[in-house]
C-alpha cells in the first residue's frame, strides 16, 4: 500500500498547500503584470484621447469645407447665368447695331459727305 494514500489528512494538506502556492502565485503574476503594463496602458490611453479628439476636429473640418464647397458651387453656376444673359443681352444690342452700320452703309446720299452722314445718323436715331 502507499503510504500518501493512507493518510487522507496528509493528502488534502499537500492539495491544499499545492491550491496556495497557485494561488499565491497568480496573484503574484497579475500584480507584476499590472505594475509593468499600467503606465504604457495609461500612455495608450492618452494617445487615444487625443487621435479621437483630432479626428473629431478633422471630421468638423471636412464637413465645413464641404458646405464652402457647395457655396462656391452655387456661386458659379450664379455667376454662369448672369454671364449668359449679358451675351444674349450684348448679341441683341450687337445685331440691332450691325443692321443699322449695315443700312448706314447701303444708304446713297449725294452732297458733303460729313452733312450726308450727319443726316443719315440723325434719322437712324430719330432725331
Amino acid at each position: 500500500m502507499m503510504p500518501f494514500l493512507g493518510d487522507g489528512s496528509r493528502l488534502g494538506a499537500i492539495l491544499l498547500g499545492s491550491a496556495l502556492l497557485i494561488g499565491v502565485g497568480g496573484v503574484g503574476g497579475v500584480w507584476l503584470s499590472a505594475g509593468h503594463y499600467r503606465p504604457q496602458l495609461d500612455q495608450a490611453n492618452k494617445e487615444a484621447t487625443t487621435c479621437v479628439a483630432a479626428r473629431d476636429n478633422l471630421s468638423g473640418l471636412a464637413a465645413e469645407q464641404g458646405r464652402a464647397i457647395g457655396d462656391l458651387a452655387l456661386a458659379a453656376s450664379a455667376r454662369q447665368a448672369a454671364a449668359e444673359q449679358a451675351v444674349s443681352e450684348a448679341k441683341v444690342s450687337a445685331d440691332l447695331d450691325y443692321g443699322a452700320a449695315n443700312r448706314l452703309q447701303q444708304e446713297r446720299t449725294g452732297g458733303y459727305q460729313c452733312a450726308a452722314a450727319t443726316s443719315i445718323i440723325d434719322k437712324e436715331l430719330g432725331l
